[in-house]
């Protein structure tokens, strides 16, 4: 199961009495806040949620797994990583159990 973008607003919208183009634009607002600051390679912080984080791989030697003799060098990138805060994690471990 996935929860949509439209799916928050609707959320938002129930939660704060406000209008549900109002919270799709609050949400929109906040996405784009967000995809800026780590475009500007910036890390993001919400409390008790979690933290993206811009993150550099290595360059380093692959195998093709049809022919593992040949080595492949798989460049250097940036990646997003994200690490849940304290209280998502306590969540997310409820489900397990």
């Amino acid at each position: 199961m996935s929860l949509t973008k439209r799916e928050i607003a609707i959320e938002v919208a129930k939660a704060t009495g406000i209008t549900q183009p109002e919270a799709m634009a609050a949400v929109q607002a906040t996405l784009d806040c967000i995809a800026e600051e780590m475009a500007n390679g910036g890390n993001v912080e919400l409390r008790n949620f979690g933290v993206f984080e811009i993150k550099k791989t290595k360059s380093r030697v692959g195998r093709n797994p049809n022919k593992p003799q040949d080595e492949v060098i798989i460049p250097e990138r940036t990646i997003v990583k994200f690490r849940a805060g304290k209280e998502l994690k306590a969540r997310v471990e409820k489900l397990g159990k």
